[in-house]
């Protein structure tokens, strides 16, 4: 098993087929205008000590210098054993509205952007807890199963948008219903649910949806993003806002923050509401909570002992080049006798 560190760089490997390309242009530039200065036969005679092969040679140890380096930078890791790890935390699931009303802009930069910050600051606080991601808006959709990697559920995160689920609306219902399905009934790591939303709910289910929950062992604590003044929710075109939606009567739709609703859904599982304007507020109050919730031993597998590998790489590119500085472009002495590339007098 291996892992490259640094991937952007392997587009750097776009310039050895360049500089190629660049060399049999220059050969063939070289040749043409060595036939209009004369006869090639006797331009030879003029340079006999100049070599066909070894222009040919400098540019492969070049290129392979080249390539070495460059991979040098990506860093190649090699991992030696998978081992298996024994950790204590909790399941935490983050379910997050991606309505359409969470673009409204009452929150900067947005109530989907600070959704997103929240989760990614939460997830920066954990330990050893395993966590998964939901999206929701009219149904609920399974962004990332419950995993310990982190740094993949943050870039899933990052993803997350109202285009990711067709059917609009915003049923909270749906996504306490998937969660209960989300994680593994028979495993007895606690488990906990955080929904991120406005609180501005279709359904009129979710607080059924919250027992049956709690029926599963699933605690919730629900994190209102927006104000309860509200704000309209812009239609943008390339970054810039053309408009507002408007309802059927031509008005523009104001939407706003029902924390009603999100106090009565934590109850229901003897969770609770924070409001998520505050980012230093809802981080106390989910360390309060995961401080104040058992934690159970469960076993991860994962890849161990990833050794960087970029040193050899490195070593043998600054060597190739070395090398290259005594390269030159005349015939070497014993090589001209041994007559190894038929390079004849």
């Amino acid at each position: 098993m291996y892992e490259l560190e640094e991937k952007w760089y392997l587009y750097c490997l776009g310039i050895i087929p360049v500089m190629a390309l660049l060399f049999l242009y220059i050969q063939f530039w070289k040749r043409k205008k060595q036939r209009e200065f004369g006869d090639l036969d006797l331009i030879k005679k003029l340079s006999p000590e100049k070599s066909v092969f070894k222009p040919v040679l400098k540019l492969v140890v070049i290129l392979l210098a080249l390539t070495c380096l460059i991979i040098g930078l990506v860093n190649p890791k090699i991992g030696t054993k998978m081992e298996t790890v024994k950790r204590e935390g909790i399941d935490i699931v983050f379910a997050i509205d991606v309505s359409k009303s969470m673009l409204a802009e009452d929150v900067a930069p947005s109530r989907l952007e600070k959704s997103k910050q929240l989760v990614s600051q939460i997830i920066n606080n954990l330990g050893n807890d395993r966590i998964g991601i939901i999206a929701y808006s009219g149904s609920a959709f399974p962004v990332l199963p419950i995993t310990t990697d982190y740094s993949v559920a943050k870039m899933f995160l990052q993803g997350m948008n109202p285009g990711i689920i067709s059917a609009q609306g915003t049923s909270i219902d749906q996504a306490i219903n998937l969660a209960t399905t989300f994680v593994d009934k028979k495993d007895k790591t606690n488990k906990l649910l955080i929904i991120i939303t406005d609180g501005e709910d279709h359904s009129n289910e979710a607080v059924d949806a919250a027992e049956e929950a709690k029926k599963a062992g699933i605690k919730i604590i629900t994190v209102g993003v927006g104000t309860e003044k509200g704000g309209p929710i812009p239609l943008k075109e390339n970054g810039v806002v053309e408009s507002f939606k408007r309802d059927n009567n031509g008005e523009v739709v104001i939407t706003k923050r029902d924390a009603e609703v999100l106090k009565n859904i934590a109850k229901a599982t003897g969770g609770g509401y924070v409001d998520g304007d505050s980012t230093k507020a809802v981080l106390d109050y989910v360390k309060n909570a995961l401080d104040n919730i058992q934690k159970t031993e469960f076993e991860s597998t994962q890849m161990a002992d990833f050794k960087s590998q970029f040193q050899w790489f490195l070593g043998f590119g600054f060597f190739l080049l070395f090398l290259d500085v005594f390269l030159l472009e005349k015939r070497t002495r014993w090589v001209k006798k041994m007559n190894l590339f038929n390079e004849k007098e």
